[in-house]
């Protein structure tokens, strides 16, 4: 049964402000998703600006999916929920702390809790979709 849904765009030029803006990153994201971590210690510069704005705009999205798949808003910090993704690419959500405690709260079932989060990028805009399925 389908707990939740959730949809959320990002505009991806709003993330090169951030990416400037010292402390801005580490505001809402976990150290597990910066950019760097995962292009093998590049910085965004070297792997292309754009390349930098579409992962952190997906992923910031990917947040804002799950809170209304929820239907709680962003009721915890935002960096105890991040993507990571599988040995074959596909991503998949990371709760801790104040996220695991939200979904605890607001879904009964959240023990039988599946998660699916999709993610897509298109040259300005990213979307992610979540969906919260439970048993």
């Amino acid at each position: 049964m389908i707990f939740g849904v959730g949809l959320d765009l990002a505009k991806c030029s709003r993330f090169e402000k951030w990416m400037k803006e010292p402390g801005m990153l580490e505001r809402f994201f976990n150290p597990k998703e910066f950019f760097e971590k995962r292009n093998g210690g590049r910085p965004p510069k070297e792997a292309g600006i754009s390349a930098a704005c579409q992962h952190y705009a997906a992923r910031f999205a990917a947040k804002e999916a799950f809170s209304k798949a929820l239907g709680t808003g962003l009721a915890f910090d935002l960096r105890d929920i991040y993507v990571q993704k599988e040995e074959s690419g596909k991503p998949y959500l990371v709760l801790e702390n104040s996220a695991l405690e939200a979904l605890k709260k607001a879904c009964p079932q959240w023990e039988t809790a599946k998660i699916f989060v999709s993610l897509t990028h298109e040259k300005e805009i990213a979307a992610a979709q979540v969906i919260i399925e439970i048993a």
